[in-house]
């Protein structure tokens, strides 16, 4: 699998690791995630990867998170509502093989690389 990236480019924190992953001779694929949402098996596979919890992956303080009343949502319910409202996924990730990366900092990529 050619790595990839999930990619909003209008996050300046997306941008900036995607120019990281170019500079480091890094070609992603790149996703753009608003507009071609993961499956919610993608998303699995990314918190595996990630080994954080869905919770972890949304942007919390995102409006839409509130409006949908994702609060004390459980695990199943919080990776749908990813699935069906991708603003919501914290950004950037970037997967390489069977890992990956949150780019806050955009450097956490580079250890996918090494």
């Amino acid at each position: 699998m050619k790595p990839q990236i999930w990619h909003n480019p209008r996050c300046s924190k997306s941008r900036q690791t995607l120019e990281l992953l170019k500079a480091n001779g890094v070609e992603p694929e790149i996703i753009l995630y608003k507009d071609n949402a993961p499956s919610e098996a993608d998303i699995r596979a990314v918190l595996e990867a990630l080994g954080k919890a869905p919770i972890e992956l949304i942007r919390q303080n995102d409006e839409a998170f509130k409006t949908l009343g994702l609060t004390s949502a459980d695990d199943d319910t919080l990776i749908k509502a990813m699935a069906e409202h991708p603003a919501i996924i914290e950004r950037p990730v970037v997967r390489n093989n069977t890992q990956a990366a949150l780019g806050r900092p955009p450097e956490d990529v580079l250890k996918l690389f090494e």
